[in-house]
C-alpha cells in the first residue's frame, strides 16, 4: 500500500500532456548524461545506445510541440498586456517573454519540416532562430524572477508571520526557476549553430545531459508544488 502513492502519482503525471512531456524530457537528458559519461571514458555500445535513445526522445518532443501553438496563444491572449500587474517592469518582461515563446514554436516547426523534407528551406537558419528565441525567453524569465525576488524582499517586512512563510516559499520557487533557466540557457548557447560564439558547440554530451537533467527535475518539482502545468 505504501508504494501505491508514488506509483499513483507517476501514473497521474503521465496521464497529462504536460506531465508526460516533463517525464520524457527528464529521461531524454538522463540518457544523454549516462551515454555521454560512458563515451567520455571509452567507446561504449551502451553509451551510443543511450545517446540514440536520447535523440529519439528529443525528436518525439519536437513533433509533439507541433500542437503547442494554440495553447501558447491562448495563454498569451489571456495575459494580454499584463494590465493586472502593478509593476510595469514585471508586466513588460512577461509580455516580451510571451512574445518570444509564441514566435519560438513556428520557427521550430519550419526547421523540423525542412529536416523532414516536408518543405524546402534552410533548416539551419530556422534552428538558429528558434534556439535564439528560446535563449531570449530564458533570459527574460531570469530577469522576471529576479524582479519578483526583489519585490518579495522589499515587501517582506510588511507581512504577517503566515504571509512571510508563503513569501519564503515563493522566493524559493523563483530561485529554483533561475537555476533551471540558467542551466537551459547554457544548453541553448551550446546548440546555436555558430561556432566561435561563446561556448556554442563546445559542451560535451555529458554536460548537456547534466544541465538538462537538473533543469528537468527542477521543473517537475515546481510543477508538483504548484499542482498545475505551465503554458509551454
Amino acid at each position: 500500500m505504501a508504494a501505491a502513492g508514488p506509483l499513483s502519482g507517476l501514473v497521474a503525471l503521465l496521464e497529462t500532456y504536460r506531465g508526460r512531456d516533463r517525464v520524457v524530457r527528464a529521461l531524454c537528458y538522463a540518457c544523454q548524461l549516462g551515454g555521454g559519461t560512458l563515451l567520455s571514458r571509452a567507446d561504449s555500445a551502451l553509451g551510443r545506445s543511450l545517446l540514440a535513445l536520447s535523440a529519439q526522445l528529443s525528436h518525439c518532443r519536437t513533433v509533439l510541440r507541433l500542437f503547442d501553438d494554440l495553447s501558447m496563444w491562448d495563454y498569451s491572449r489571456q495575459y494580454g498586456l499584463g494590465l493586472q500587474e502593478e509593476d510595469a517592469a514585471l508586466r513588460w518582461l512577461s509580455v516580451l517573454n510571451n512574445v518570444a515563446d509564441q514566435l519560438y514554436y513556428p520557427c521550430e516547426h519550419v526547421a523540423w519540416a525542412a529536416d523532414a523534407e516536408v518543405i524546402r528551406a534552410d533548416s539551419r537558419k530556422w534552428w538558429m532562430l528558434s534556439t535564439a528565441l528560446w535563449g531570449a525567453s530564458l533570459l527574460l524569465g531570469i530577469a522576471r524572477s529576479l524582479r519578483i525576488l526583489s519585490q518579495l524582499r522589499r515587501n517582506r517586512e510588511k507581512q504577517s508571520k503566515e504571509a512571510v512563510r508563503q513569501v519564503r516559499m515563493q522566493a524559493q520557487a523563483e530561485a529554483l526557476t533561475i537555476v533551471s533557466h540558467l542551466a537551459d540557457f547554457c544548453n541553448a548557447v551550446h546548440w546555436l549553430p555558430l561556432p566561435g560564439v561563446l561556448w556554442a558547440g563546445q559542451s560535451p554530451a555529458w554536460l548537456v545531459g547534466l544541465l538538462g537533467t537538473l533543469s528537468s527535475l527542477i521543473g517537475i518539482y515546481l510543477a508538483h508544488l504548484s499542482g498545475k502545468g505551465g503554458p509551454a
